[in-house]
């Protein structure tokens, strides 16, 4: 909770790579209490309009993970754009704590896609995916640690990876992904897959695996690949 959201947690807890690493195992269901918390938002606000509902929905989603998804989003996009197919200029790009006007226009667009989808799926009253497409975007997190090199050998992800407990992770993930399909059905989940299978082509093509800023924006990328295949199914 502390790493993934900006909810207070007033415990003190002893960090170390191991308990860092088993912390991957929760991150599905940190997942569904950002879902749940959402899923609350809306039934108070049940008696707003469709828009204003979903502009206030995304507002707390936005703050409650502290925008650490949206960072990885615009540093990916900065890097893919302007690193030129290079690795290491890729790599350098993604360091460098300013955004240009790529990173800016794929956070407003992403954004505006998930307004347009919150909206849509409002109007249907159709509430599941405000439950499950949290968990879901953290799911796919779980499936790139198990699958892809992380190559920041000093990186915020690095002690994940490196001491990662890979059968209670496994377990996890396949878990929180069934629960997902039976709440909202085969669609949404094959459309995350395939994002995921896409995302992570181009990770390796380009990087030789991930990063924590191309983790970070696999969960946006999935969120929003979810919520837009539950407003049109």
């Amino acid at each position: 909770m502390q790493f993934l959201t900006r909810l207070p947690v007033p415990v003190k807890v002893r960090f170390t790579p191991e308990t860092q690493a088993w912390s991957v195992v929760f991150y599905p269901w940190i997942g569904l209490l950002i879902g749940g918390l959402l899923l609350s938002i809306r039934e108070v606000l049940d008696d707003a309009g469709v828009m204003l509902t979903s502009a206030m929905l995304l507002t707390v989603w936005v703050w409650v993970t502290g925008g650490m998804h949206l960072d990885g989003l615009a540093d990916s996009a900065d890097a893919w754009i302007g690193g030129q197919g290079d690795r290491e200029r890729s790599l350098k790009i993604m360091k460098d704590p300013c955004s240009g006007p790529i990173a800016v226009a794929v956070v407003v667009l992403m954004l505006l896609l998930k307004f347009s989808a919150l909206t849509e799926l409002m109007g249907q009253r159709n509430l599941m995916p405000l439950l499950w497409t949290p968990v879901v975007g953290r799911s796919l997190i779980l499936l790139l640690m198990l699958t892809t090199p992380y190559i920041r050998p000093n990186g915020l992800g690095s002690p994940l990876v490196e001491k990662l407990p890979r059968l209670p992770v496994s377990l996890t993930a396949l878990i929180s992904l069934i629960l997902a399909g039976v709440m909202l059905g085969p669609w949404p989940l094959l459309v995350a897959g395939l994002a995921l299978g896409w995302l992570r082509f181009q990770m390796v093509s380009r990087l030789g695996g991930c990063t924590g800023d191309t983790l970070g924006a696999t969960v946006e990328m999935g969120e929003a690949a979810v919520l837009v295949a539950c407003a049109l199914v």
